[in-house]
């Protein structure tokens, strides 16, 4: 960079400003402390570096040091560093407006990105300002913790510097929507969002990571987001108590939702009986999860519920006599499971049909 032009073209007045308020000492004017910050807001949307601004002003100092009777050292520097302090005060201004414009640029690439809210091509060229190559398959990773988060937030600071320690610069945008952590990586590098996982999961002190599927092209990255946000309620729902869920995994759940009618028709007809039961349907349906939860091993399911082998096969027999189907019948116990997975997606019979 040349010293000459960052004189010319932003200390421009500074050598009249400096002689005249050295000259009786005064303090800078309004005017001149605005030329100053204004000055300091073109170099820096200039892309010019400070330093070198500071040392222009400081040899400009120098050459145009005022002479004269009553001008005295501590009047030059005092006016030099109102000055200099004026003309800073622009430049960061400017920088914090322009970090404050690039963070809204971004935000609004990730939102388009995660949604698909943008013209397929134009996102592909944006998403390449932050080395994601649209025309190759992805998978996104999502993290949900016990709080919110954003991206100025430790944690994802803390998830995003292991990841660059550990794979530098591959193709990955880090990022957090609605609260959760996102990672976005191409679908071949498999071992990018298992690392993720297994950092988010320490960051956030056991919070649960979902993994969707590589998908390819633009509209890949919404469709692998939605599976891996459908994983994290599927989880909430079922009771998974994995910390790292695959979509890829869990497939059987949206095939057995999709016609929903279908199967709260199942659950009612396959499980409505029990609420004859005293107490209602809920205890019976809570013993039928364990059981089958458990394998069928009566001895286990007994101890997850905290009950005897004997008081366990009552309820089986309870919930064959209400039902008229048999638990432990393999003829019966596939109806009686789907049902029972369906009744914990439809959050039966918290929520009637």
């Amino acid at each position: 960079m040349a010293g000459r032009n960052v004189s010319e073209e932003y200390i421009e007045g500074y050598a009249r400003i400096l002689a005249d308020a050295a000259a009786t000492g005064r303090r800078l004017t309004r005017e001149e402390l605005d030329s100053r910050r204004s000055l300091g807001e073109q170099a820096a949307e200039a892309g010019l570096g400070l330093r070198a601004l500071v040392g222009a002003h400081l040899a400009a100092t120098r050459v145009h040091w005022p002479t004269g009777n009553g001008v005295s050292v501590d009047s030059v520097l005092g006016a030099a560093a109102q000055s200099l302090d004026a003309f800073a005060e622009g430049y960061e201004r400017a920088q914090r407006q322009a970090v404050r414009q690039e963070e809204a640029t971004r935000r609004e690439f990730i939102d388009d990105l995660l949604y698909g809210r943008s013209d397929l091509g134009l996102l592909a060229q944006r998403a390449e300002r932050y080395g994601l190559r649209l025309s190759f398959a992805h998978a996104v990773a999502v993290a949900h913790g016990a709080v919110a988060y954003d991206e100025a937030d430790p944690v994802p600071r803390e998830v995003e510097r292991a990841l660059i320690g550990r794979f530098g610069d591959r193709n990955i945008l880090l990022t957090t929507k609605d609260g959760r952590l996102v990672c976005v990586a191409p679908g071949d590098q498999d071992d990018v969002l298992t690392y993720f996982a297994k950092q988010a999961f320490a960051a956030t002190h056991g919070g649960r990571v979902a993994i969707g599927r590589p998908q390819p092209g633009a509209a890949g990255v919404v469709q692998s987001y939605e599976e891996a946000l459908n994983t994290l309620d599927l989880a909430e729902r079922l009771g998974l108590d994995e910390p790292v869920l695959r979509a890829a995994d869990l497939l059987v759940y949206p095939v057995l939702t999709r016609d929903r009618q279908a199967m709260a028709d199942l659950v009612e007809s396959a499980l409505g009986p029990l609420r004859e039961a005293r107490g209602g349907a809920q205890p019976l349906l809570d013993t039928l999860t364990v059981y089958f939860d458990a394998g069928c091993v009566a001895t286990e399911a007994a101890r997850r519920l905290s009950l005897s082998v004997r008081a366990l096969t009552y309820r089986l027999e309870r919930i064959h006599k209400l039902t008229g189907a048999d638990p432990a019948d393999p003829v019966h116990r596939y109806t009686l499971q789907t049902a029972v997975i369906g009744a914990r997606l439809l959050d039966w019979p918290a929520k009637p049909f």
